[in-house]
């Protein structure tokens, strides 16, 4: 195991601007996951530790050791990939040999190691098997396996699920996590699916536009989000945003938009102006459907089994509600509802994007 760390990294490619100073270190044994939009920049991180890339500036190591100009195949590492890249004329066990056969490892060791790794990842059964025999899951094992089988000092994954249905990455979600616990090793891990970030990342590094944005457990991305970006790209459905002007009211601060007006938590009356463009956010699951309250027209009802997503037009902004699937059963597309939404149930960001109050816990 080791630790990982980018220390101001730049890279470009061309003229674009893909990775912007960027320091982030991964402790001994943790699952880090790197998160974003496509195009963030989060696969050419992963290609820059793995030594498949070089870094325009900065400093890459890998256990304390400047490995930025290391060889890949000298960097101890294992990767696996969203394609499986699998070799097709070879058996299950043959692709799990090869790795330790280039470098020339005694047989009986190979033989070992091999039925150690197919045991943990329960593809035991599948040895004399060839890729094309196999389901997807199968194969996404057996490339795990192959990056495994070596013991690598770390290991990167490349949105290693995407081309999974989705009932068998939730399956493979529960067996990455299992297996990040028996192995520990070291982990990174990039996907754009947040769901799958919030689920197996020890913690989770937000990228956006190659720039970090914050690095920080699950749950604290969830509850305290430093801005308007992370707050929208972490949790399902996304946060709902109502942008405005700030005006004083009754001796505090409120928010503008569309002739209503949103009372503003007391924590951002010093830290707001009057005339500043803001942004409220409310969660979904913070939005109470009420015999009483802020009258919006629903546009859209998607169940969701045992809950539902109500997307409701409140002025010239789209709020969606997440509420118990029995407590808007009937309703659809035209009819009107109540929203209610309390103060403390709110983030506010600046005219910059930047969090200035956090929405209260519960």
């Amino acid at each position: 195991m080791a630790t990982v760390e980018l220390a101001n990294i730049h890279k470009s490619f061309g003229e674009q601007a893909v990775v912007s100073d960027l320091s982030l270190r991964v402790e001994d044994g943790e699952f880090l996951v790197l998160v974003g939009p496509s195009g963030c920049g989060k696969s050419t991180c992963l290609r820059l530790i793995a030594g498949l890339e070089s870094p325009d500036a900065g400093v890459v190591r890998i256990d304390g050791e400047d490995v930025t100009a290391t060889l890949p195949k000298n960097r101890d590492i294992g990767m696996v990939f969203q394609s499986y890249a699998l070799y097709p004329h070879l058996s299950v066990r043959q692709n799990l040999a090869f790795g330790l056969q280039l470098r020339k490892v005694p047989a009986t060791r190979i033989e070992e190691r091999v039925a150690e790794i197919a045991g943990l990842l329960q593809i035991d059964g599948l040895l004399g098997r060839k890729p094309g025999q196999l389901s997807g899951g199968q194969r996404q094992r057996v490339a795990m396996g192959r990056a495994m089988v070596r013991e690598p000092r770390v290991f990167l994954f490349d949105e290693p699920l995407s081309n999974l249905d989705a009932a068998l990455r939730t399956e493979m979600r529960a067996e990455l996590s299992a297996l990040h616990r028996r192995t520990q090793t070291t982990s990174i891990y990039v996907t754009h699916d947040q769901v799958e970030a919030m689920t197996l990342g020890t913690r989770i590094a937000v990228l956006h536009d190659g720039v970090l944005q914050q690095v920080d457990t699950p749950l604290a991305l969830y509850e305290r989000p430093v801005n308007q970006f992370v707050a929208g790209f972490i949790g399902t459905p996304s946060m709902n945003f109502v942008e405005g002007t700030v005006e004083g009211y009754q001796g505090g601060l409120s928010l503008r938009s569309d002739e209503r007006w949103w009372d503003l938590p007391r924590a951002t009356w010093e830290r707001l102006t009057l005339g500043e463009r803001a942004t409220l956010g409310v969660r979904p699951q913070r939005v109470d459907i009420a015999s009483a309250g802020l009258r919006a027209d629903v546009e859209l009802v998607e169940p969701m089994g045992w809950d539902a997503h109500l997307h409701c037009r409140l002025g010239q902004t789209t709020v969606v509600a997440q509420a118990a699937a029995h407590a808007v059963s009937g309703l659809e597309a035209g009819d009107a509802v109540a929203l209610q939404i309390e103060s403390r149930d709110t983030f506010v960001f600046n005219s910059a994007g930047k969090t200035v109050a956090y929405a209260e816990a519960r």
